[in-house]
């Protein structure tokens, strides 16, 4: 069993910079684990943001340059750092562990535990 937190999001202006933290607690090792970051837009599905993995981060196309996911396994937590944000960025964002180990992957079904998701609403 493991529990995941989101903390950090928030109202910004267009442009600027937000970092979000995930912290883990359970029994699952959390080094051996890659670990997604998701965004919901209102009214859509769930949207592959980056993933960190034993070989490195994976970004999606849409924030690649100006996201940048990195990991504390001695804390147990990994952060999504947000520049240059836009308002197409706004939505409510959600950490994930993956459910086969330290492997990227950007499918929602790989990943089978979820933070409650924090909300990052950018202002044109």
């Amino acid at each position: 069993q493991v529990q995941l937190a989101e903390s950090g999001g928030g109202l910004v202006q267009f442009g600027g910079s937000l970092r979000l933290s995930c912290a883990a607690s359970g029994e699952r090792r959390f080094s051996s684990y890659a670990m997604g970051w998701f965004r919901r837009v209102q009214g859509k599905g769930r949207e592959f943001v980056g993933c960190i993995s034993w070989d490195g981060s994976y970004y999606a196309d849409s924030v690649k340059g100006r996201f940048t996911i990195s990991r504390d396994n001695a804390k147990k937590e990994v952060y999504l750092q947000m520049d240059s944000l836009k308002p197409e960025d706004t939505a409510v964002y959600y950490c994930a562990m993956s459910a086969a180990g330290n492997f990227y992957s950007n499918l929602v079904g790989d990943y089978d535990a979820w933070g409650q998701g924090t909300q990052v609403t950018v202002s044109s």
